[in-house]
């Protein structure tokens, strides 16, 4: 595998007239990595996506992807694919003819362009002859990562590429992805579905008004996070709570754990005095059932910035 990173950002700025949609962001992403992008709405994720795909130019900063400089020109880097704000389709033509459309568009043969592998491969074989006008959300995201593949691309740029998908077809492009980061491809997506994140991305970028405020990997997350809230269900709901109560620098949330689980504790903490509390029920004899963050770390950084913005207007 390739050592350079697959993509190398630093100080990058962009503004809109008088607004600021990205101001002086660095990013580097490995190849073969999973990195997502975070943030609020108008944080600059679309507009640093675009910048990725050739969509637009910065207007300082020094961006390398897959070992290039980018200059100013409006194009797409060689090696990179993907899309933002949905993929774009010709509603007339079946799923067929426009990966055969944009094959002719890169001087490909529709013959040898690989069509059926990649219809396959997000599992659109059995609509390869309907018209997309009649494709849901879920299906033509499906089209437009299959058009993204169809470049077998080293730098892979999605943007909320599960938007309309059903449990089926969100694990079937997880495993698409996954194997491409796999095989060595980069890949960066943009979403607000904070678990498609958490099980996919090895790192990720949050973003708040043009800056970014964390990079890094989630456990790097979860342990800058000075406390949450995390959900404990045990076989000994008094015992736990006895132990709950008197360990330092823990607190017992009782309005916090609704549900049919009437024995599940909820307590607010840091990581060291939740395995504290892990240690103590080992040594009593009680059984634990589950342990997880009510919030997730990576979600409790996005209320926390959401709520941070919403402060400042």
């Amino acid at each position: 595998m390739d050592t350079l990173p697959a993509i190398r950002a630093r100080g990058i700025a962009k503004r809109f007239g008088d607004v600021v949609a990205l101001d002086g962001v660095d990013l580097e992403v490995t190849q073969g990595q999973i990195h997502g992008l975070v943030g609020p709405n108008g944080a600059g994720k679309t507009t640093l996506l675009g910048l990725l795909l050739g969509l637009a130019v910065a207007d300082s900063g020094r961006l390398e992807i897959l070992g290039t400089p980018v200059g100013r020109a409006l194009t797409a880097p060689d090696g990179v694919a993907g899309f933002v704000d949905g993929p774009g389709l010709y509603p007339s033509l079946t799923a067929r003819q426009n990966l055969a459309a944009l094959a002719a568009l890169r001087g490909r043969d529709a013959q040898t362009a690989g069509i059926d592998e990649v219809l396959g491969q997000v599992g659109l074989t059995d609509l390869a002859d309907d018209r997309a006008r009649g494709f849901s959300l879920g299906m033509r995201q499906r089209l437009g990562l299959a058009a993204a593949l169809l470049t077998r691309p080293r730098l892979l740029v999605l943007d909320e590429p599960s938007n309309g998908l059903d449990p089926a077809g969100k694990k079937h492009i997880h495993s698409v992805l996954t194997r491409l980061a796999a095989q060595g491809t980069a890949v960066v997506l943009s979403s607000h579905r904070m678990d498609d994140l958490e099980s996919l991305c090895s790192e990720v970028t949050i973003l708040a008004t043009g800056r970014v405020v964390y990079s890094g990997s989630l456990s790097g997350l979860a342990a800058g996070n000075p406390e949450l809230e995390y959900r404990v269900l045990t076989s000994d709901p008094a015992t736990a709570r006895r132990l709950a109560a008197g360990t330092a620098g823990m607190q017992i949330v009782d309005d916090a754990a609704p549900g049919p689980d009437s024995g599940a504790l909820v307590v607010r903490t840091v990581v060291p005095a939740l395995d504290d509390l892990v240690v103590q029920l080992v040594h009593a004899g009680v059984a634990l059932r589950e342990l997880a963050p009510v919030v997730s770390p990576l979600e409790a950084a996005f209320l926390s910035l959401t709520e941070q913005q919403e402060d400042v207007r």
